[in-house]
């Protein structure tokens, strides 16, 4: 398993597909296929694994309303002209928010959301309406 704290797991009705795509057009690197119904793939130094779309009580399949990643990227405009380039989606284009961030969105093969952000500037929280919290 990758050493990351935190590991979104991801249904997809084709894992090795998938996989594929999201290095390509992502630039993730693969980590683990097993067989074709899981896959470990390197996120910068994160980490997403996809599975097997199920069905059945419960599991309808398919992305779930509110289901996003979000991964930090050095440069967001590289990485979406990437994305495009491998027909990616574009939900919303890279934008500057006052937090700091500039971000875009796109949807994957199996409709799942990245946000990919880039921070530009720090800003304190207070200035945007945030509260600061403990890092």
């Amino acid at each position: 398993m990758p050493r990351s704290e935190a590991i979104p797991v991801l249904e997809n009705p084709d894992v090795g597909e998938a996989a594929r795509w999201l290095c390509d057009a992502f630039g993730f690197t693969l980590r683990l296929l097993k067989g074709a119904h899981r896959a470990q793939l390197n996120v910068g130094t994160g980490a997403v694994v996809l599975v097997e779309q199920s069905s059945g009580p419960g599991r309808p399949g398919g992305r779930r309303h509110g289901e996003s990643v979000l991964v930090r990227v050095d440069d967001v405009a590289r990485h979406h002209k990437r994305a495009r380039r491998h027909g990616a989606r574009i939900l919303r284009p890279p934008a500057d928010y006052p937090y700091g961030e500039r971000q875009y969105s796109v949807e994957d093969l199996a409709g799942h959301v990245w946000t990919f952000s880039q921070t530009i500037k720090d800003v304190a929280p207070e200035t945007w309406g945030g509260t600061p919290g403990e890092l």
